[in-house]
């Protein structure tokens, strides 16, 4: 086979199995096949036509000789004049019927030949041996430059090869019709990188077996154009059916004959069934009585122009314009043509730019930040409330007056500058901070401006007074937290060394009993410290950096044992009350600091009723539904045990309620307080998880609401099964302590303690050191202690080396920071112990590990 040669579907088997297989031969040229197969057929009529001749002129021979012939051989003449007679009428008739059948054929030929289709035809085998000059230009005209590009099915075949699909259509096409059935597909190709369409005919020709009539027509224009008309059909409907219109027309008994999707969806129904059921008075709340079908009015005529009243989705009604004419053709048939327009729709329209303007001035009016609008003479055309409350005026005294005299004077230069700047449409690059001149007072405002509509000049101002409160109050807090770092950092060194001084207090008060001379000055000592120690859990309750050492706890009671020593620190002259609920709960707090707390409320009551008074302590169940915002904090819902302290004082002015809860802040004479009460309240409080309410009228008194957490029953179960076991501790012990300290005087200290008990004690003044201690043991100790800060490496990367060899050895950490700090690094069996602590305080922890 060729490159150019493509296989054709095979023949059919029973006509001519021989051409079953591919051959590599090509289709006869037009010329000499045509001719051939006519020049054969009249060759053909001409031999028939002599031979009768002959066989005439042999019959007249012997008719001629009849009387030379016996006349029993007259029955051989007879035959011979038949015969003789037969030959010549038979050749009169093939002659007459040669010269007929030539014309025929070349009538045929021409009107073959002179179509203006492409044609051909193919026999049994499939070759084409008839084709004409169309189809031979459209091979040529598809296949140029091809040279075996003979016409035939062959060359119609690779026509149709770029396009996969149409060939296998084509080729089951060629297999049908080969079968005895007439065809006719429209098929597509490329061509020149251009889509072609052509339409191919096929029928098999009657009379002639396995020979089929091939008709090919390129109709790539024709396909084209209609697939234009389509799609501009198809954007004309989807317009008609999408206008914000709806478009319908009515027969003569007043049914739809077309409608829109537009109005086939205000009436809540599809176009389908419009069409099918659907009725115009069906659809009409109020149909007019005594009219035709297709009226729209009891009147009717030519043009009606109505607004009615039409059934929407569910029979929701709607009102609709409707301007429909009626044309009557000459037979009395009536068809209307009509445009609906749905006036809710307009009017919803009208309605929402109402409200929509509604809106705007509501917004106007009511949003929160002053705007004005000035015009190119300087003056105030419009200004909303919000600028007029900023400036403690009326509206309409500030309209109409120019926009300078709002300005304070020195600030009235640069905005004039800019404003000016605006109106040329330079525009205000940034933000303007001024002050705007009321009647009574003065604002500081932050000022926005733009073009508006011509020359004029819209204007915003942004209050700036709360925000320049807020950044006092946040100078302050930055100022409070650098107090609270400073505490924190002070308190781990600060704490080493009280440590030291109380535990050398405790070991030689093992030796010097009371009687002792000794005995007092050592007791000095440590007093002292402990209220360097007070002073520092101070500062860190101010910075919530304290250790709280939490426990279960009825508020009730604790108020109860503290009450004698409140009396005492009110004096005789304040009368003071406790009112307690019968069901307040337990809470969860540091005894300590709790007492703490209320001792400095009660003070600060006292100072604030000048030693008379009355001053009122209750507790009380409460709970809260929503979250309550005081201040900063926001207190969610829950159950809370509330401690209230009321005094009858002489309250707390406004201006500085904000700042009570600030360290060092005291409104007392120099002298009288350190500033450091309320600061500490807050910080114990807000460390515990609760919160600090302060309700106070100048003159009437103050009252401060501690809120803590409530416990459920559960953990109040669980506290009181605990308390029920508690048993004295035994102290002592035998275990080896790994003790790991920086601070000489404290490991001194710790070390001295622990062997008093019976411990052993191996003591290292650093990470590294410790680790050579435990290398050269070659074991791990029972426990260890170890500070958390120390230089070179600190406690817990000590501890993670350790673990790695020894992953179950108990850990006591201690340090002057407070355990959150590090809450979640130590791990399992880690323990805490803050700094200061005392020898009791060592030996009871060391004890409750080792247990």
């Amino acid at each position: 086979m060729t490159e150019n040669d493509s296989p054709l579907p095979p023949a059919n088997p029973l006509a001519h199995s021989a051409e079953s297989t591919m051959r590599t031969r090509v289709e006869p040229v037009y010329l000499k096949q045509g001719s051939k197969r006519a020049l054969s057929g009249d060759a053909s009529a001409s031999w028939w036509l002599l031979v009768i001749c002959l066989l005439a002129i042999i019959a007249m021979e012997v008719l001629v000789d009849f009387d030379y012939l016996s006349w029993k051989h007259f029955h051989v003449q007879v035959i011979a004049s038949v015969i003789a007679i037969a030959c010549l009428l038979s050749s009169v008739l093939i002659f007459i019927t040669s010269r007929s059948a030539r014309r025929e054929r070349s009538v045929l030929q021409e009107i073959f030949h002179g179509s203006g289709y492409a044609r051909f035809v193919t026999d049994i085998s499939r070759e084409t041996i008839l084709f004409n000059d169309s189809y031979q230009a459209l091979c040529k005209d598809f296949l140029s430059g091809n040279a075996d590009a003979q016409p035939g099915l062959r060359c119609l075949r690779r026509i149709l090869e770029p396009s996969p699909e149409s060939l296998e259509r084509f080729d089951l096409m060629v297999d049908l019709v080969y079968r005895g059935s007439s065809e006719k597909v429209q098929l597509s190709t490329m061509f020149n990188g251009y889509r072609r369409w052509l339409q191919i005919e096929a029928r098999p020709v009657p009379g002639w077996v396995g020979h089929v009539s091939w008709r090919v027509l390129d109709i790539t224009d024709k396909h084209e154009l209609d697939a234009a008309i389509h799609t501009e059909r198809e954007k004309l409907i989807d317009f008609t059916d999408n206008a914000p219109v709806g478009f319908f027309s009515l027969g003569t008994d007043g049914r739809f004959l077309f409608v829109n999707a537009t109005l086939a969806r205000w009436l809540g129904t599809d176009i389908e069934t419009l069409l099918t059921v659907g009725r115009l008075h069906h659809y009409l709340i109020e149909p007019p009585l005594k009219a035709q079908p297709y009226d729209l009015t009891a009147e009717g005529g030519t043009r009606q122009v109505v607004e009615v009243k039409m059934k929407g989705p569910g029979g929701k009604p709607f009102l609709a314009s409707i301007n429909q004419s009626v044309v009557t053709d000459v037979d009395g048939t009536v068809r209307t043509r009509a445009v609906v327009h749905d006036l809710t729709s307009e009017r919803e329209m009208r309605q929402a730019l109402k409200d929509s303007e509604d809106r705007f001035q509501r917004f106007f009016h009511e949003a929160p930040l002053g705007i004005a609008l000035v015009d190119t003479h300087g003056v105030l055309s419009d200004c909303n409330r919000a600028l007029a409350n900023m400036l403690g005026m009326a509206v309409e005294s500030i309209e109409g007056r120019n926009f300078e005299t709002l300005i304070a004077e020195k600030d009235r230069e640069k905005v004039t500058k800019a404003i000016a700047g605006i109106e040329e449409g330079a525009g205000l690059a940034v933000p303007l901070e001024i002050m705007l001149q009321g009647q009574e007072k003065t604002v500081v405002v932050q000022m926005h401006a733009r073009k508006f509509r011509g020359r004029n000049v819209v204007v915003h101002f942004i209050n700036l007074t709360e925000q320049k409160q807020l950044e006092a109050q946040f100078t302050q807090s930055q100022k409070m937290q650098a107090v609270g770092q400073l505490a924190g950092g002070v308190a781990h060194d600060f704490n080493n060394l009280l440590t030291a001084m109380i535990g050398f207090c405790d070991l030689l008060l093992l030796r010097h009993k009371p009687g002792d001379p000794s005995f007092n000055d050592i007791m000095q000592i440590k007093q002292n410290a402990n209220r360097a120690a007070n002073l520092v859990r101070q500062l860190l309750a101010f910075s919530r950096q304290q250790t709280l050492q939490p426990k279960v706890l009825d508020v009730t009671e604790t108020l109860t044992e503290l009450s004698h020593l409140m009396r005492r620190l009110v004096g005789v002259m304040i009368e003071m009350d406790m009112v307690h609920d019968a069901d307040t709960g337990l809470v969860k707090v540091d005894e300590g600091q709790l007492e703490q707390v209320l001792i400095n409320l009660v003070v600060n009551a006292r100072d604030a009723m000048n030693n008379q008074g009355k001053l009122t302590i209750k507790t009380q169940h409460v709970m809260t539904d929503a979250p309550m915002q005081r201040g900063a904090d926001t207190m969610p819902a829950g159950d809370w045990v509330c401690v209230s302290v009321t005094d009858t004082g002489c309250g707390i002015p406004k201006d500085i309620i904000s700042r009570i809860f600030e360290p060092f802040f005291t409104t007392k004479p120099v002298g009288s307080g350190t500033g450091l009460g309320l600061s500490t309240v807050y910080g114990i409080v807000r460390q515990t998880g609760g919160y600090v309410h302060v309700d106070s009228i100048v003159g009437q008194g103050t009252t401060f609401s501690i809120y803590l957490p409530r416990l459920t029953q559960a953990v109040t179960k669980q506290a009181a099964v605990a308390k029920a076991e508690e048993k004295a501790p035994d102290l002592t012990g035998s275990a080896t302590i790994l003790l790991v300290e920086d601070e000489d005087a404290v490991r001194a200290f710790s070390s001295r303690a622990l062997t008093n008990k019976g411990y052993k004690v191996l003591d290292a003044a650093g990470g590294e050191s410790a680790l050579e201690i435990i290398k050269s043991q070659g074991r791990a100790p029972d426990l260890i202690i170890t500070d958390v800060i120390m230089p070179e490496m600190d406690g817990p990367t000590f501890i993670t080396k350790v673990r790695a060899q020894y992953p179950v050895v108990p850990v006591v950490f201690v340090s002057g920071y407070t355990e959150d700090k590090f809450k979640g690094q130590f791990g399992e069996k880690t323990w805490f112990l803050p700094k200061p602590f005392t020898l009791q305080q060592l030996a009871a922890k060391v004890k409750e590990v080792l247990a």
